[in-house]
């Protein structure tokens, strides 16, 4: 009973390890007796012992493979170091297992092929600034040779261009100057522009102060326009007062000869006096003179005569 008991249990241990799960994301490839049979997807599966065998495990997940920096002749003689990263991912595991001896090996020297290929026609300059165009085309090329082997290529990218010592010093030379030159326009524009600016804000001062005294000239001139245009109605309104009035010939004669003083009320006064005006002086003088009418020159009093001396007193 308990040879049976035990051979039972070796039965069922023999058994469960004939069960095999294959997790997600991860493909068996089966040989049977040394020949390709079936390819296990995720899940349980029963081997046959002996006869059937795994002979490869496959991940199906997106892989990297980052190369080591490789030299590179660029087409103007500059050799320098490039070290690329590639993303690709199975999608067959049966070309992936039969299709090339060493899969990850053979990858990897396909793209340093193909990097130097695509770096041998450019110059360092096209280099350094075209590293999209090289992602792009090193994805296409590897995307379309891999496909025999089960493999597709995501993506190329370079990871890091480093050239040679002295190129990188020239460079560095090289970004220095183009600073400095930058930094030279960057200065000229500011005095430039700060020039502009006090040219236009002294420009914009001149037209004010012009603009000020154009308008004082304009307000003196209207200032004095009126005082002229009041001095005039005044002398207007008061001539004609006097013809309202009712005025004989004397009071305007009067008023000429008012006139005539006010003239003659300077240093370098020099009148004309027609003959009327002389006549008329000379007629109003004599009118005064015999009527005593508008003679307002008084006589000079008499002098007071002293008393004689009384000789009685003197004594």
């Amino acid at each position: 009973m308990p040879f049976v008991i035990g051979f039972i249990a070796l039965i069922i241990i023999f058994l469960l390890s004939c069960l095999k799960i294959v997790p997600q994301a991860t493909e068996y490839v089966i040989e049977f007796l040394g020949k390709y049979q079936t390819t296990w997807e995720a899940g349980l599966h029963f081997k046959i012992p002996i006869l059937q065998r795994i002979s490869r495990r496959v991940t199906l997940k997106e892989q990297v493979l980052d190369s080591a920096p490789q030299p590179v002749i660029t087409k103007d003689n500059v050799t320098m170091r490039i070290d690329t990263v590639v993303y690709y991912r199975i999608f067959d595991a049966k070309l992936y297992t039969y299709g090339v001896v060493d899969p990850i090996n053979a990858l990897e020297n396909l793209t340093a092929t193909t990097l130097r290929n695509l770096v041998g026609e450019l110059e360092l300059d096209g280099t350094l600034t075209s590293r999209d165009t090289i992602n792009g085309k090193m994805t296409a090329i590897l995307d379309e040779a891999t496909d025999k082997w089960g493999m597709k290529v995501n993506r190329v990218e370079l990871k890091n261009i480093i050239p040679p010592e002295e190129i990188q010093n020239a460079m560095e030379k090289q970004m220095k100057a183009e600073r400095d030159r930058r930094e030279t326009l960057l200065q000229a524009e500011g005095h430039k522009a700060a020039a502009i600016t006090r040219a236009e804000g002294d420009k914009q001062a001149m037209i004010l102060a012009a603009e000020g005294e154009r308008d004082a000239r304009i307000a003196r001139a209207e200032g004095e326009a009126k005082a002229i245009y009041l001095a005039k109605k005044a002398e207007a309104d008061g001539l004609l007062a006097l013809k309202e009035a009712g005025a004989d010939a004397a009071v305007l004669e009067l008023k000429k000869y008012e006139a005539l003083v006010k003239l003659a009320d300077g240093t370098a006064a020099k009148l004309i006096i027609p003959t009327d005006a002389v006549n008329a002086v000379t007629n109003n003088a004599i009118f005064s003179e015999t009527t005593g009418i508008g003679d307002v020159t008084k006589s000079a009093p008499k002098p007071i005569e002293s008393e004689k001396a009384d000789p009685c007193c003197d004594e």
